[in-house]
């Protein structure tokens, strides 16, 4: 090999971060995980949020679950942003909205924490959809594993959110749902 093959087989692409990149990512997903690394950073905040309420209400399975899922929200916000550093990228945080703090009812809470849920799958679903169409096989290794545990998330509160509306706000009902929650 001459000096001038050397010289061209080591050129190294730049993400915005000015990491070193293997393969850079397309404008439109990118805003998308932008766009979904907001929505984890909210249901952190909106997780808190009902965690405060249901302590304030001596709730502690339920606020206890909900400190779980908020700390659960950062972990994939963060991971989500680790992943575009891996890629090169500089991370843009949006700025977020206040969390809902006052509720009617706890099946309105629930209901919002699955709507909420259900969002999260959609979004990802779209990543995941975007990233296949788009050939970008490290995307869609990357979420693999995260729609798989989304999908549970979404599950388990569609599981709580039927036990609750079953209890009708009958308080003995809530206590033992309160009660299960603090086992877990």
């Amino acid at each position: 090999m001459t000096e001038n093959n050397l010289k061209t087989e080591n050129i190294i692409n730049l993400g915005p971060s000015g990491r070193p990149i293997a393969q850079p990512m397309d404008d439109g997903l990118l805003d998308n995980f932008f766009e979904h690394l907001t929505m984890e950073r909210f249901a952190n905040i909106q997780y808190f949020s009902i965690y405060l309420w249901f302590q304030e209400r001596d709730l502690d399975g339920f606020a206890s679950y909900f400190l779980t899922e908020s700390r659960g929200e950062m972990e994939h916000a963060q991971n989500f942003a680790d992943y575009l550093i891996a890629r090169g990228q500089s991370v843009k945080l949006k700025e977020l909205p206040a969390p809902v703090q006052e509720w009617n009812s706890i099946e309105d809470l629930i209901s919002y924490s699955f709507n909420m849920e259900a969002d999260l799958t959609s979004s990802l679903q779209q990543l995941y959809s975007l990233s296949d169409r788009i050939s970008d096989t490290r995307t869609n290794v990357f979420l693999d594993p995260v729609v798989e545990a989304q999908t549970k998330s979404e599950d388990e509160f569609a599981h709580l959110l039927a036990k609750v509306k079953f209890a009708n706000n009958q308080p003995s009902a809530i206590l033992l749902i309160n009660s299960d929650l603090k086992k877990k």
